[in-house]
């Protein structure tokens, strides 16, 4: 597993917290959440809570609903937000969750409806934000992808690291049951921390690619969602139209090195209407799907319909649910092997 670097997050809080445990020492406090660039439309998902003060104790849990922290990684002071259900039983689920390039941990947890889900399911949902001075993004490790991060090196897969470990200090988290999804740039650093960690069960991606070299892929359930339509990222692998210019292979040949990483059996694909689904089912309980949506476009399928000035640009697709499936993804993949 890729080291955990133990970070220093500092308490803003009332009552700051301070645990000196094996030579490091962390604190967690609330900060504002930052602004983005939000898809339109209305929320889904219990409004957040702008902060909460951090627990007490070295047995301290994580406040309950939606709060904002920050945590020192890499020299740099990098945020993210965490939202907690009540009456969680036991070491819990935690999906992160990636936004994409110009979004924010914020809009991710207000447009995604992944609150909405985990109040339903019974898991943690951890939203970081990427890094940008304008435009927020995330360093995939290849491709020069994408903005700031690419071009100063940024450590994401690091910070991201260091967030899980942090969340698992202050709350119980079952560590065969972490996952990973993202959207666009989100999704492409999705595939990266698999490629590069084994934090990971699983990870969903919706709208991206592979763009890490993947040397050393750790065996991981993967789900990939994608609009045949999608000009940004498009699914055949030729370059795309968006402000990254991403230009990553194909989507059925990402799919082909997971099935092959995680020694899957053949195919087997349905087709109900405009969504084609392809599983492919692999040892100690992994398995890799693809599902396409041939009208759908760049976007999270199953967000809500944009209104006002955004309602004239191409909606979101609802032919699929692609936070419900996402979860249901992953429940159905923890780590079972090795």
């Amino acid at each position: 597993m890729t080291a955990m670097r133990r970070g220093m997050i500092v308490g803003l809080g009332v009552a700051a917290v301070i645990v000196v445990a094996l030579g490091v020492v962390w604190a967690l406090r609330p900060v504002p959440a930052p602004s983005g660039a939000a898809p339109g439309g209305s929320a889904t998902s219990p409004n957040p809570t702008p902060s909460a003060s951090a627990p007490g104790g070295a047995a301290a849990s994580l406040a309950v609903g939606s709060h904002a922290y920050t945590i020192d990684s890499g020299g740099r002071e990098r945020t993210y937000r965490v939202y907690v259900p009540r009456a969680l039983h036991g070491p819990a689920p935690l999906v992160v969750m990636l936004h994409g390039g110009g979004g924010s941990g914020a809009n991710a947890e207000k447009f995604y409806g992944w609150d909405a889900a985990a109040a339903a399911g019974g898991f943690v949902v951890a939203y970081p934000d990427g890094l940008g001075p304008q435009v927020s993004a995330w360093n995939v490790d290849g491709g020069g992808c994408c903005g700031y991060p690419a071009r100063e090196g940024v450590d994401d897969v690091g910070f991201v690291t260091d967030m899980v470990a942090a969340i698992e200090r202050a709350e119980p988290i079952d560590t065969a049951r972490v996952y990973a999804a993202g959207i666009s740039n989100g999704g492409i650093l999705a595939y990266t921390l698999a490629c590069e960690t084994d934090l990971f069960a699983a990870i969903g991606a919706d709208s991206a690619t592979m763009l890490d070299g993947c040397a050393h892929p750790q065996p991981t359930s993967v789900l990939h969602v994608h609009g045949l339509e999608d000009t940004t990222i498009p699914f055949d692998g030729s370059p795309g139209t968006g402000p990254g210019r991403i230009d990553g292979p194909p989507v059925d040949q990402v799919m082909a090195r997971w099935r092959t990483v995680d020694g899957c059996g053949a195919e087997t694909t349905t087709v109900a209407g405009v969504v084609s689904t392809s599983l492919s089912v692999c040892p100690e309980g992994r398995a890799v799907e693809l599902i396409t949506i041939a009208d759908a476009g760049h976007g999270w399928p199953g967000a809500p319909l944009k209104s006002g000035a955004g309602a004239d640009r191409k909606q979101p697709s609802q032919a699929v649910d692609t936070t419900a499936v996402m979860w249901d993804f992953f429940a159905a993949h923890p780590r079972t092997g090795s």
